[in-house]
């Protein structure tokens, strides 16, 4: 413990990397609450002296006195009315949109410009940018701290059994890891959306085959650099079992370089789904994606309110990331800036 004690104090040295790691996390953090932030539906109303909470409970517009029997439009005409009456009130989110809401009262042809309505203007299907640019931001994030997670478990694994046990274990799965990963990946991901159903699940399940193959390597030469230090070797010699030793003694000591690479493995696995969803191969166009908004910005060059604005998201997030990498290579090597 005492050595990543030592490292928080070299990363907090570098103001600039703890700056990026405290907007990163607040900025996530946010994002997790998108749906009280953005949305079409009120957090709460009252209507004729009843409460209701729409953002968390699914009503029909016969609960409000309607005839229909679907989910209303809470900015529509027959809700729109009643809200007009005395006494009866709604308060909606700060952007009253939700990322596949669609605005039928805008004036001008979608993709529409920035207005008071739609702050960042729509997309080429009426959809709100400022709505589908959080969901986005959101949904990188996640997917990202998903397939990094998998990763890491799959190299330490492979790398931890490589490095521990070397011999002819070492060299079966070495060569299994050169044969796994000569494969063509992109192939791959055309294949399997061509056969199944685009989803977020799909492609974290995909890319997971793969994405673990690099870091093992840096495991599996930590373990090969451990495995025969005295502190191990006094391990054995308590009897202490192979998987003790692993776990609790060379395990730790490898996590730095798990712990180096881990916010370039993030912002690496956000451009791998950016450009998927760029390239049409990722999520389906109805979820919300910094790729899919980047891909219509191509298609409409006269919206440039749809590639600049995802360009400033997609980029701060990666520099964010670029300067709480640097600290944490910094705080291992002990400098600061």
């Amino acid at each position: 413990m005492n050595t990543y004690k030592i490292m928080w104090q070299n990363f907090k040295s570098s103001k600039r990397s703890l700056y990026s790691l405290y907007i990163f996390i607040s900025l996530f953090t946010v994002s997790l609450f998108s749906e009280m932030i953005s949305n079409d539906k009120p957090i709460i109303m009252s209507i004729n002296n009843e409460i209701y909470y729409p953002y968390v409970i699914e009503y029909i517009e016969s609960d409000f006195g309607g005839e229909l029997e679907t989910t209303p439009d809470y900015k529509g005409y027959f809700i729109g009315n009643l809200l007009k009456t005395e006494n009866n009130w709604a308060i909606f989110p700060i952007n009253p949109h939700s990322y596949n809401s669609i605005n039928f009262n805008n004036a001008k042809p979608n993709p529409a410009p920035p207005s008071y309505d739609n702050l960042l203007g729509t997309d080429d299907r009426g959809r709100d940018v400022l709505a589908r640019l959080i969901y986005g931001f959101r949904l990188s994030v996640i997917f990202a701290l998903a397939l990094t997670a998998i990763g890491i478990v799959i190299g330490l694994f492979f790398g931890a059994v490589q490095g521990y046990f070397a011999g002819r274990i070492d060299l079966y799965l070495q060569r299994f890891i050169e044969i796994w990963g000569s494969m063509p990946e992109l192939y791959i991901l055309i294949i399997f959306a061509s056969i199944f159903e685009p989803s977020i699940l799909l492609l974290i399940l995909l890319l997971s085959l793969f994405g673990w193959i690099s870091l093992s390597d840096y495991v599996r030469a930590e373990f090969l650099k451990g495995r025969n230090m005295d502190y191990v070797n006094a391990a054995r010699t308590l009897g202490l079992t192979d998987f003790q030793i692993i776990v609790k003694h060379i395990l730790p000591n490898s996590l730095i370089s798990v712990v180096t690479f881990l916010p370039f493995r993030i912002s690496g696995a956000i451009l791998i789904l950016t450009s998927l969803d760029f390239l049409g191969l990722g999520v389906p166009s109805t979820t919300p994606s910094l790729g899919e908004l980047l891909s219509q910005g191509k298609d409409n060059i006269s919206a440039w309110w749809l590639s600049l604005t995802t360009f400033f998201v997609l980029v701060g997030t990666l520099i964010l990331l670029i300067f709480i990498g640097e600290g944490i290579r910094e705080s291992i090597s002990g400098k600061s800036s």
